[in-house]
């Protein structure tokens, strides 16, 4: 049985356990750097070293039980990814567990996302990221990382938060109003509720862990000068989650690195960070 940070078994029950962790190790279409089908296994490691009490919130998030679903591993096209991903989505949302995930690439949240906004009326979609990832298609497919949010932006209402890199064609796709770039962010405080205002009360977050500044994480595929900082982000998901309903969340493109150990330890914290807003805010 895999079991996040090490918990006892009887937190990790298939059963009992509020949250369900679904792990898609799947870098097919990244262009720059690779390695992001081997961040569960980094992910899972750095957890094993994590203490479990956190502070801010005076909680024990595992004690809700979080089980670890085997990784979802898919060969094919990447429209075949998209498929079995989205179906795997349905089966989870409709088993009435809180729904995580962790990837991989950015380009598995298409099929989350679609799942979810099936599933949930009015949904919006926090997209943390460094990159807007609103192109139709790139490299011959619409199921690119570069097009991850691309089908949310159609469907979803969909607010993006840290971008600070894009392509011209993307600028038709993008939505000014509801953006967030980080060069107008990076030394105000008056944009956490302007976010929140812009949500409807039923929320999906995907992050992309470029969005932190690449001193926090470089293990990721394309690293961005800028970026946010943790207690920012922090700041940010916890209006969120005290204030929306969060349906789920993924985290994607860490790209673990030799000898470097703390981008997948923050992602583990960011993950569990979630959890203890989600249940005990």
């Amino acid at each position: 049985m895999l079991r996040f940070a090490g918990i006892e078994a009887k937190y990790a029950n298939k059963e009992t356990a509020k949250v369900f962790l679904q792990p898609i190790p799947y870098d097919g279409t990244s262009t720059w750097g690779k390695g992001a089908d081997r961040a569960f296994e980094a992910f899972m490691e750095a957890a094993q070293n994590m203490e479990l009490y956190d502070i801010e919130t005076d909680s024990e998030p595992y004690l809700v039980g979080i089980y670890t679903e085997p990784p979802l591993v898919i060969a094919g096209t990447p429209k075949d990814v998209f498929n079995a991903v989205y179906t795997r989505t349905r089966q989870i949302l409709n088993s009435g567990k809180f729904p995580t995930f962790l990837g991989g690439e950015h380009s598995i949240s298409i099929g989350i996302i679609k799942a979810f906004y099936e599933y949930y009326k009015d949904l919006s979609v926090l997209h943390l990221d460094a990159h807007a990832d609103l192109r139709k298609e790139y490299q011959g497919t619409p199921y690119n990382h570069a097009c991850a949010m691309h089908d949310a932006s159609k469907h979803t209402n969909l607010v993006q938060v840290g971008i600070r890199s894009m392509d011209k064609c993307e600028k038709q796709f993008l939505n000014r109003n509801k953006t967030f770039f980080a060069c107008d962010i990076f030394d105000s405080n008056n944009w956490f509720e302007e976010v929140l205002e812009l949500l409807t009360d039923t929320v999906y977050i995907t992050i992309d862990l470029d969005v932190f500044a690449p001193g926090l994480i470089p293990a990721t595929g394309t690293p961005e000068p800028g970026g946010l900082s943790w207690f920012q982000v922090l700041k940010l998901l916890k209006l969120v989650f005290e204030h929306k309903n969060v349906v789920g969340f993924d985290i994607v493109e860490l790209a673990p690195m030799p000898y470097l150990l703390h981008p997948q330890f923050t992602a583990a914290k960011l993950y569990y960070k979630m959890l203890a807003y989600k249940f005990f805010l």
